[in-house]
């Protein structure tokens, strides 16, 4: 569990090689403020939601009927006591297209990981690096999304409780193939029935 929680919960710094508005499936995970139980409880494997659990359910449906410029789809998701799991798919749009356009090239290298900027040649001719997340506006992409999520959630729960806050940052993984994605599904399927194994765990609440 440990090798594949570290696996694909990588720290919410972005990765420098790729542009979060890319056509890709993405796994997110989001945390509460201190991990702070407000979603709800787990009994015998199955989650029971609070009422700011069904809120944050509602507010993920919502990002899908919102967005239909992004062209994004829903793959599983699940809302725990303290954290949300989901996978989100970003289809080919008009902004990604465009972009795309650009850095083909480079997105392709960068999912084979391979380097085609050679960092010793000083000439004129050499091709830039490019800087950490300087893909474009930010927007229309998964940080988008995600903060959009976010603000929408906390609006409506600090109608119920005004002490709910998420984390700062969230973690995000790009999936790459199919076992991956079928890997990732079944953790997040089966995430409420291993709730006492998962990373985010907590029993004090």
């Amino acid at each position: 569990m440990d090798r594949f929680i570290n696996k694909y919960r990588i720290a919410s710094v972005r990765a420098p090689f790729w542009d979060y508005a890319w056509n890709a499936a993405y796994f997110v995970t989001i945390c509460t403020k201190n991990r702070e139980h407000w979603f709800g409880k787990i009994t015998d494997g199955v989650m029971d939601l609070s009422d700011i659990g069904e809120i944050v359910q509602s507010e993920w449906f919502k990002t899908f009927e919102m967005r239909p410029d992004m062209n994004l789809w829903m793959g599983e998701y699940v809302v725990m006591p303290n954290h949300f799991h989901a996978i989100i798919g970003i289809g080919e749009n008009e902004y990604n297209t465009q972009r795309n356009t650009q850095r083909n090239t480079q997105r392709r290298d960068a999912m084979h990981c391979v380097s085609t900027t050679d960092t010793t040649d000083t000439t004129d001719t050499a091709p830039p690096m490019v800087p950490k997340n300087q893909f474009g506006p930010q927007s229309k992409n998964l940080a988008s999304i995600i903060r959009g999520f976010k603000i929408g959630v906390t609006k409506n729960a600090r109608q119920i409780n005004s002490n709910f806050a998420w984390q700062s940052r969230y973690h995000d993984h790009i999936i790459r193939n199919e076992q991956s994605f079928q890997k990732i599904s079944n953790y997040i399927i089966n995430n409420p029935a291993k709730w006492q194994e998962d990373k985010f765990y907590n029993s004090d609440q």
